[in-house]
């Protein structure tokens, strides 16, 4: 049987208690920026929380698109490669082609609250077999072009780690 192609999807979410230095970056700078814009849906300071903001004010769901700009340049810092999930020998491999941010919530007098996610769809996998909870996977371009030997992965499942997409096989030579 051929491999599957896949797309495998990883949520990092960050919070305060979230410990390394890049995540500390993410959560201040897009506090502020989350502050500074939010200023536009709630001009009079009459809503305090995120949600209390979405419930109210309809057009601040545009506030994840606009608080998304301030994390780009630290995405860009990771150089194409998901952070947090390493191969079974402790290596970063997933490459990501896109991102997405997202607010999950906030207080907007509190820091101590403000919690956000970072969305990672990693570049199209071949998934070869699953042995326990680990999923064996090859970089599918290069399958295209090998002729023999292929390269491995082998990624242990986790939270926040899944299989976001199949992809449909290429139908067959005749």
């Amino acid at each position: 049987m051929p491999p599957r192609t896949i797309t495998l999807a990883y949520r990092k979410v960050i919070d305060a208690n979230s410990p390394k230095p890049w995540d500390k970056l993410v959560l201040a700078d897009s506090y502020r920026e989350l502050r500074m814009q939010a200023q536009l849906y709630n001009p009079g300071g009459q809503y305090r929380t995120f949600g209390e903001l979405l419930h109210h004010v309809p057009a601040a769901e545009r506030l994840h698109f606009l608080v998304g700009g301030s994390v780009g340049g630290y995405v860009q810092q990771l150089k194409g490669l998901v952070p947090d999930i390493v191969n079974n020998v402790g290596r970063y491999f997933l490459k990501f082609t896109r991102y997405q941010f997202e607010l999950i919530n906030s207080d907007l007098h509190d820091p101590g609250k403000h919690q956000v996610a970072i969305n990672f769809y990693s570049e199209p996998l071949h998934w070869h077999d699953t042995i326990a909870p680990y999923l064996l996977v090859s970089d599918a371009a290069v399958l295209a072009e090998a002729g023999g030997e292929v390269l491995t992965h082998l990624c242990q499942l986790q939270p926040y780690l899944t299989i976001h997409a199949l992809h449909p096989a290429a139908p067959a030579a005749s």
